[in-house]
């Protein structure tokens, strides 16, 4: 009797959250929609809606990149934030990041709860907890129902996880070559950015990505001069950055002047899909991600402000159609733990001496190898230290000048041992707990430098993974107000179809 009477309570308590609107996962095989209070919508429907995802961005990257662009306005001399373009959308929200079973979740889960409004497990693009059952995304459904045309990008490799999910459908975000197939399969109508990982399969026995495209009738460009020529005439586009670090766009901080940007595949994306029925389009800033993944701040930085300035594209877009435009920016997981306070600064900043650094992790990292391979001296490795970070040891020549960028015998001492280690051949390493905790994984001079520079100007970081902290949601054009508030991150894709009238 006690079981029963406990079992119909149970029932009580679930319908009475559910009419309160209360959201809450259901532990059962069938899956479910999170439920929102706005599926309801009767205003204008838009046109040409506009995703634009920062990948492990939330309030820590976009507040560190706007509070550094106002320390470089006043010169560190007052506390004064420049807000980037997305920061003063007329409507803001929050979402959480949480997926099936982890408050730490990856881009998969996530990015798959943004594209279709299910929960899944990390790693899971698109298809339920068993692997079985597969999602339909929004993107997809605008294709179908209302023959929007469809466009994805991304600084990353484009079968990487996030915009995947815009397009695929696959039980691990490591089938590359698989969610190749599903991109050319998609038949949407342009692709660009970074590359195709894995193009001949993990056995390299396949046959390419790109022949394969051709023949679905894709045209792939990959030149600078191709793609800036491309136009509202060109269709079933592939646009691939002509220039390349592991498949992805270089980060913003070691991009040449003229090379393609962002913002210029986003631009050429409006170019491409725009007409007079409607189009989706999907941006992601990955490297913000890759970038704190290496607690590299100002690649972070950099990066974000590369990617608001992709977004300012979207903008120029709205004020042109302003009543079938909505543009939509989040973030789909925080990532490293960033946080702008340190406690060797206390309650002080010195965001700008950030600029001190010249070139991304990833680039540096070049430098350790020829150190290496050199057998460059500590001494000499200091050198170039200043170079391109702007630290500097006791009595240097600019050491009065700039004595917030002196190393003190602390910082001297841990850089001086991260060099050791990475003078040793990475095979030959016996890195224990320790070290993994201190360098990640990663190159431990490059790491050592990073954090140093990142402590002196009260930025910290705690993980070299993702953490559970919700992001923000700013919107604007036609629908934004449905995106204020509180909210699962599953919610943008209910209030996505309730404003498009998709089914």
């Amino acid at each position: 009797m006690y079981l029963k009477t406990k079992k119909i309570a149970a029932i009580v308590l679930a319908l009475a959250l559910l009419v309160a609107g209360v959201n809450f996962l259901v532990p059962t095989e069938s899956p479910v929609h999170a439920h929102t209070d706005n599926s309801t919508y009767t205003g204008r429907t838009p046109k040409y809606v506009f995703m634009f995802i920062g990948d492990g961005m939330t309030y820590p990257q976009f507040t560190a990149a706007s509070s550094y662009l106002g320390s470089l306005k006043t010169e560190g001399k007052s506390v004064e934030p420049a807000p980037l373009g997305f920061m003063e959308f007329p409507y803001t929200g929050t979402i959480t990041t949480h997926d099936s079973t982890s408050f730490c979740p990856d881009s998969a889960s996530t990015a798959t709860s943004m594209a279709t409004g299910y929960k899944t497990l990390s790693g899971i693009i698109n298809m339920d907890e068993q692997k079985t059952t597969v999602y339909e995304t929004i993107s997809g459904k605008l294709k179908s129902q209302k023959d929007f045309k469809v466009g994805v990008v991304s600084s990353v490799p484009i079968n990487h996880a996030t915009p995947a999910a815009y397009y695929a459908a696959q039980p691990s975000r490591g089938n590359y070559y698989e969610i190749g197939l599903d991109l050319i399969n998609s038949e949407f109508d342009y692709f660009a950015g970074g590359d195709l990982l894995s193009r001949t399969g993990r056995n390299m026995d396949q046959e390419d990505l790109y022949d394969l495209a051709e023949k679905a009738g894709y045209s792939i460009f990959n030149t600078k001069e191709e793609i800036l020529n491309l136009s509202n005439g060109n269709e079933k586009v592939i646009a691939i950055s002509p220039e390349s670090q592991g498949g992805a766009m270089p980060y913003e901080i070691d991009r040449k002047s003229g090379d393609l940007s962002l913002a210029d595949f986003t631009r050429k994306g409006i170019d491409v899909l725009f007409n007079e029925t409607g189009f989706f389009m999907m941006v992601e800033g990955g490297k913000i991600d890759w970038a704190c993944h290496a607690n590299d701040a100002m690649a972070s930085i950099h990066d974000t402000i590369a990617f608001d300035d992709a977004i300012a594209e979207a903008v120029k877009f709205y004020n042109k159609y302003p009543k079938d435009t909505l543009i939509i920016v989040t973030g789909d997981h925080e990532t490293g733990g960033m946080t702008i306070g340190y406690a060797g600064t206390k309650y002080d900043t010195h965001l700008s001496d950030l600029s001190g650094q010249v070139v991304s992790y990833e680039v540096y990292n070049e430098n350790v190898s020829t150190f290496r391979e050199e057998k460059i001296s500590f001494e000499n490795v200091l050198n170039d230290v200043y170079e391109n970070f702007g630290l500097m040891e006791k009595g240097h020549k600019d050491a009065d000048a700039k004595a917030n960028m002196v190393l003190s015998d602390y910082e001297y001492k841990q850089l001086k041992k991260a060099y050791t280690l990475s003078m040793i051949e990475k095979s030959d390493r016996d890195l224990g707990e320790e070290e993994y905790l201190t360098y990640g994984g990663y190159e431990p001079l490059t790491i050592a430098i990073t954090h140093i520079l990142n402590n002196k100007a009260g930025i910290g970081w705690t993980s070299y993974s993702h953490t559970g902290i919700p992001t923000g949601v700013f919107a604007m054009g036609t629908g934004a107000q449905l995106f204020s508030g509180s909210y699962d991150n599953t919610d943008l894709f209910m209030r996505l179809v309730a404003i498009t009238k998709v089914k």
